[in-house]
């Protein structure tokens, strides 16, 4: 169990430095130079400065360096927590992140808990229910629902609820009432993609002789969904879990964009706009960082759901069927 975690967290480390290594690799890449789009933003023509002066600028923040020289100071400070300090907004990087990570957090978890949520009760509807026609229309629901771009749900509930209802605010950071649309905006995505793959487990698991079993024994058909079928079904699920909710947190770039919400995701979004280099390495370092945590969280979960797992020299590996009854 130990080398397991020890693996886990050895390969969660990987990923973190391929984040940020592929992440700075692309920006270094772009044909704009950094220090213009600073400029510009600010209203100075470069010509006008003197030599001396863009030199002095550039050496401030480290872009008369070697791409080398300033991919390890990037590093070094990351692994030391400093995020360095913002090009456009000259600023501690931060700061930034800390006053807007709590939105994008609360934004990502609200659709995460709503997503699994729908997507659970809508796979066992489908799978429950006896009338053919209703069953094909809730198997066939999640493809539809994951079939649409996000930025078009966006605009359609904005549209509806906002302009033509006039329940829901349409932009800003207003509360409650500014949270809905976001939050179903990402979760009908996520949960579709949950659906269709609780759906699917569950048609195999109910045709398992332990679920016939259980029928014999003279169990109710929801007995048997709940008690029986959900906890094996919900196996291929959890392996999906973590990249749904690391879905949560990337489609906030969007989402907040469209709504005009004040995140992590337009913070993201400015930032690769303006080539600030510190900005989009600590949102995309933050962002995996968040990815990998909770992929593996339910990696150590898989044993408590399944006792078959169990942890052998550091992999994970079935142990010897036992059919539950």
């Amino acid at each position: 169990m130990t080398r397991y975690v020890i693996g886990r967290v050895v390969q969660a480390g990987a990923v973190l430095w391929a984040a940020f290594t592929l992440t700075f690799a692309i920006l270094y890449l772009l044909p704009s130079d950094p220090m213009e789009l600073q400029l510009a933003a600010a209203g100075v023509q470069q010509d006008s400065l003197t030599p001396d002066q863009l030199a002095g600028m550039k050496h401030r923040f480290g872009l008369d360096q070697s791409i080398w020289a300033q991919y390890w100071h990037h590093l070094t400070g990351v692994l030391h927590g400093d995020f360095g300090t913002s090009l456009s907004q000259q600023v501690p990087v931060s700061d930034l992140i800390t006053q807007r990570i709590g939105g994008t957090l609360t934004l990502s978890a609200s659709a995460a808990v709503l997503s699994l949520i729908t997507g659970a009760t809508l796979a066992y509807l489908a799978t429950f229910a006896r009338w053919n026609p209703l069953r094909v229309f809730l198997t066939r629901l999640p493809a539809l629902g994951a079939s649409f771009p996000q930025f078009f749900v966006a605009l359609f509930l904005i549209q509806f609820f906002s302009f033509q209802l006039g329940w829901l605010p349409a932009t800003g950071n207003q509360g409650v009432r500014s949270l809905v649309m976001p939050i179903v905006t990402i979760s009908v995505l996520t949960s579709s993609v949950l659906a269709q793959v609780l759906i699917k487990s569950f048609d195999q698991t109910l045709r398992q002789p332990y679920i016939a079993t259980a029928r014999a024994k003279g169990l109710s058909r929801s007995a048997v969904h709940l008690k029986h079928a959900f906890r094996n079904a919900a196996l291929p699920a959890m392996t999906i879990l973590g990249v749904l909710v690391g879905l949560t947190v990337t489609s906030s770039i969007v989402v907040e964009t469209v709504f005009t919400r004040e995140g992590v995701g337009k913070l993201a979004q400015e930032s690769v706009l303006s080539q600030d280099v510190p900005v989009v390495l600590a949102v995309v370092t933050v962002a995996a960082a968040m990815f990998v945590l909770v992929n593996l969280i339910v990696d150590l979960l898989y044993p408590l759901l399944d006792p078959r797992i169990s942890h052998t020299r550091g992999r994970v590996r079935p142990a010897p069927e036992v059919v539950p009854v």
